[in-house]
């Protein structure tokens, strides 16, 4: 059983799961290469993967070919969803049990297939599942909060290269995201507005660091960004919970900008491996007004090292006003 231990010097907590040690791959940077055929995310394969808990497919049973997109627990979780937290204290130290969801979301039965190749429907599917699953989770009383993520190439963190996309539920609230659920509550004690707002309404007027927008969602660099051609996306109306957010045509914007994105990144950076993270309210907050969901997106060009790590703080080497510029002259 995976274990959740606390940092008692800076209230941080971090998964001690040796299950996922034992795969081959772990402490390889390499990134496996599979024979054709041989994929366990492939149609064909499913009998390879955990039984499916969500699909997108046309007339055909469970954990059969006849797909276009699967969601199926992860053979490897990072935490465990049968048991009972059961926190303890041992001395000055906190502890509870790895509990939790991991499932992975496979995007598309066509191998070597990835976001950027993908058309709008195709993208909306995924964050269709995404919500629908994050809906379902979200009933567990066990969980308080639901990580969606994506690593895009070996150096990124991906195992396989299939493409998909990953879930975590967890029944803590990140401390990042804590970070920034305090910082923007403190901004509105003090100014009464959502401090997401106003960047976005001061992006729009300044025009320097916005990549692309839509009718409901832009794409920009932050201000202090900590990486190359960091981009993040957020919905132009006020939301706090990607979960609550209206499908439908809200969908496609959002396919639309993060293939945009991501299709900028194709051209001018040649494919580089890349993460996203969604960054949304917990489980059971009602809208906030002072909390703004969206998605972090940062292309992997560089590595953090020892003053990194060491300070916290982050070395860019590009300003983002002029990642914006070359984002914006690259036509897709």
């Amino acid at each position: 059983m995976p274990e959740l231990r606390k940092d008692p010097i800076i209230d941080r907590w971090v998964i001690i799961s040796t299950e996922r040690g034992k795969r081959p791959v772990f402490f390889i940077e390499e990134q496996p290469s599979f024979k054709e055929g041989v994929c366990p995310l492939c149609p064909g394969n499913e009998h390879m993967t955990p039984h499916e808990v969500f699909a997108i497919r046309q007339n055909s049973p469970p954990d059969s070919p006849g797909w276009s997109l699967r969601v199926v627990p992860n053979k490897f979780p990072a935490l465990r969803i049968e048991g009972n937290l059961d926190k303890e204290g041992i001395g000055l130290y906190d502890k509870m049990n790895g509990i939790g969801a991991h499932e992975v979301i496979i995007e598309t039965p066509v191998h070597g297939e990835t976001i950027w190749d993908m058309d709008t429907a195709s993208i909306q599917n995924i964050f269709i599942a995404y919500k629908e699953r994050s809906l379902d989770l979200s009933k567990d009383k066990r969980f308080r909060y639901i990580m969606v993520f994506k690593n895009h190439g070996s150096i990124a963190g991906a195992s396989l290269d299939h493409s998909h996309s990953q879930l975590i539920a967890l029944p803590i609230v990140p401390r990042r995201v804590s970070e920034e659920i305090n910082g923007s509550l403190s901004y509105y004690r003090y100014k009464d507005r959502c401090v997401f707002c106003d960047m976005i309404a001061q992006e729009i007027e300044d025009d320097v660091r916005v990549v692309y927008e839509n009718e409901l969602f832009i794409a920009l660099s932050p201000f202090a960004s900590r990486f190359p051609f960091e981009i993040w996306i957020l919905p132009k109306r006020h939301e706090s919970s990607f979960v609550m957010h209206s499908q439908g045509e809200s969908y496609f914007f959002l396919s639309d900008c993060i293939s945009v994105v991501l299709k900028k990144y194709l051209k001018l950076l040649n494919a580089p491996p890349y993460n996203y993270m969604f960054h949304t309210a917990a489980i059971g907050d009602k809208e906030l007004s002072h909390y703004h969901w969206h998605i972090e997106i940062i292309p992997r060009l560089t590595k953090m090292a020892g003053f990194e790590w060491g300070t916290g703080f982050y070395i860019n080497p590009t300003p983002p006003e002029e990642a914006t510029t070359y984002l914006k002259e690259t036509d897709v």
